[in-house]
């Protein structure tokens, strides 16, 4: 009698679907019929289709991220990727090798958390290790260091020989500058561009006024390269830009380029010197014709009164406060009976003391004795007043006074402070408190009220700034 024969039950295997990922850093090569991308991912459909006994096939999607570097996760097939892993389409991730995915140790390991949230297996055709066990994590991490290392010592290597061509005079990429154009990589000079940037050249040589320059250019409908019309912030780029006297600069540094010269390099001398004599002539200008805040309000040390003044040196304006004592006498001051003289501060700098009265004024204008002085004298004209309309309108001050013109902050200290005295330890300032509620009718717009009394004087309202390094 024959014995049944028994079969042998087969193990049930599960499919397992496996997502193909590739990426090349640059997009050189990648409209050819057969790519890099295209060699990765062939290796890889091997490396499926030879798992097949164990339920492993191919998503029909392609990831593939050409032009993409790895030292970023912003990149869009692999966007789709981690799309597709948290909607629980993908069971395994295949990669060529591991720094297709990423040369980041920071990034993989936020990759490796959304494949474990996810219970998705990664796998490296060329690298075998399995990541569910402590020795595949290490190994895993040692080679994304040497990973991160290559990209790294990639971008310095890259970074060298951009300074070395620039330092060779060659033209290193981007947008051409205004008349060149790009060709074979380098750059030629546009005919049309050229003569505009000549004739900009020329009238700033003559002293041209660069308004009147971007004025002309508009009516005449110039635009640069992006398409866009000349400002005065693009024109003095322009004139500042060292290509079109036939120079490459790279990190402040000019060398002879490869490019032909649009204009001379005298002509470039002569516009830059015209435009330094008209900076420092507008400038000692407006420093000259800057209001003296504290005109007819600031005294010495031994109460006399002090003048603004300025001295140009070394091509720059230099503005004080000097003594009267300066002029009629030897600025000297006796202390009683005792022989030794004591010298008196004579000459101040204008912006700092100017300065440190502002930021001092500024302070006391928010102290409640102030602000409960301003509106017990400004409510005899003005019935309506509440303190916190004080307050509100002081606080209005503080903010406006950096967008007054110097003559309105000029006039304002005027209104706001009797007497401001440079002591040997100090600034003392005096407040006009009638001034202080003028000052608050007109921000809360009441207008200016004369019958308010300028001259009503603060007692006690005086304040000391340290000022060691005002001394002259």
């Amino acid at each position: 009698m024959n014995a049944p024969v028994r079969q042998r039950s087969r193990p049930i295997v599960t499919k397992r679907r496996c997502a193909i990922y590739t990426r090349k850093s640059s997009e050189e090569g990648l409209d050819m019929d057969f790519n890099s991308l295209d060699a990765q991912r062939e290796a890889c459909e091997a490396f499926v289709a030879s798992q097949k006994a164990e339920g492993w096939v191919p998503v029909p999607d392609h990831y593939g991220d050409g032009g993409f570097s790895g030292g970023t996760l912003d990149r869009p097939a692999l966007k789709r990727l981690l799309a597709d892993i948290e909607a629980g389409l993908v069971d395994i991730v295949v990669v060529y090798k591991i720094d297709r995915l990423s040369r980041s140790l920071m990034d993989f390991a936020r990759l490796v958390e959304i494949f474990d949230r996810n219970d998705v297996t990664f796998v490296s055709v060329t690298q075998s290790f399995n990541t569910t066990t402590s020795m595949g994590r290490l190994t895993l991490n040692i080679l994304l260091s040497f990973a991160q290392f290559e990209r790294e010592v990639t971008g310095e290597r890259i970074r060298d020989k951009f300074a070395a061509s620039r330092k060779k005079g060659m033209w290193m990429g981007g947008w051409a500058p205004y008349g060149y154009d790009i060709k074979d990589r380098k750059l030629v000079i546009n005919k049309n561009e050229a003569e505009q940037v000549r004739q900009i050249f020329d009238r700033m040589a003559k002293g041209g006024s660069i308004t009147a320059i971007v004025r002309d250019l508009a009516a005449r409908g110039i635009v640069n390269k992006y398409g866009k019309r000349f400002d005065k912030g693009k024109l003095y780029k322009l004139v500042n830009n060292r290509v079109y006297i036939g120079e490459a600069v790279h990190k402040g540094t000019a060398y002879p380029g490869e490019h032909e010269a649009i204009i001379t390099k005298a002509l470039w001398d002569k516009v830059h010197a015209a435009m330094a004599v008209r900076a420092r002539t507008r400038g000692n200008r407006t420093r000259a014709q800057t209001p003296a805040l504290l005109k007819g309000l600031i005294f010495d040390s031994s109460g006399r009164a002090m003048s603004p003044t300025h001295t140009p040196r070394k091509q720059k304006l230099y503005r004080y406060y000097v003594s009267q004592s300066l002029i009629r006498d030897t600025g000297r001051e006796t202390r009683g009976d005792d022989t030794e003289t004591v010298p008196a501060i004579r000459r101040v700098p204008a912006g700092d003391v100017e300065a440190a009265v502002i930021d001092q004024l500024r302070v006391l204008l928010q102290s409640p004795e102030i602000i409960v002085a301003t509106w017990r004298s400004a409510r005899e004209h003005l019935d309506d007043l509440t303190e916190d309309d004080v307050r509100r309108a002081i606080g209005q001050f503080d903010d406006l006074w950096s967008e007054l013109f110097p003559a309105e902050q000029a006039r304002i200290v005027q209104l706001l402070v009797d007497r401001v005295d440079i002591q040997s330890d100090g600034i003392v300032i005096r407040l006009k408190v009638g001034g202080l509620g003028r000052l608050v009718g007109e921000l809360l717009g009441l207008g200016n009220n004369s019958d308010v009394d300028q001259n009503a004087k603060a007692n006690g309202a005086k304040s000391a700034v340290g000022d060691e390094d005002r001394r002259q």
